[in-house]
């Protein structure tokens, strides 16, 4: 198992303070899209971040290998939407749990 730290960043700084009804909409699928796929069991982490800066979106996962992280990032709703989403993908060499 290897552990991944995931950061979705989005389209805008005031993301979290001016999303549409539309991007609402996209958050509710990406959040589904994530707790069905298969990397959901190794999922320890899982949400949003506040920061002042502009709110971003993290998850850190224990999986079998990156391609399989990578594959759920490509598919997800907001990856797909063209809206200006971007994921970054960082491997856990230490791992995530004590």
């Amino acid at each position: 198992m290897e552990t991944y730290f995931c950061r979705l960043n989005a389209p805008r700084a005031t993301f979290g303070q001016d999303m549409t009804a539309d991007e609402m909409e996209l958050m509710r699928q990406h959040a589904v899209h994530w707790k069905q796929s298969d990397v959901w069991p190794g999922v320890l982490a899982f949400g949003v971040v506040g920061d002042p800066a502009g709110v971003f979106g993290i998850a850190v996962v224990e999986a079998e290998d990156r391609a399989r992280v990578q594959a759920v990032l490509d598919s997800d709703p907001v990856t797909r939407s063209g809206r200006g989403f971007r994921w970054e993908l960082f491997p856990m060499p230490f791992g995530a749990r004590p």
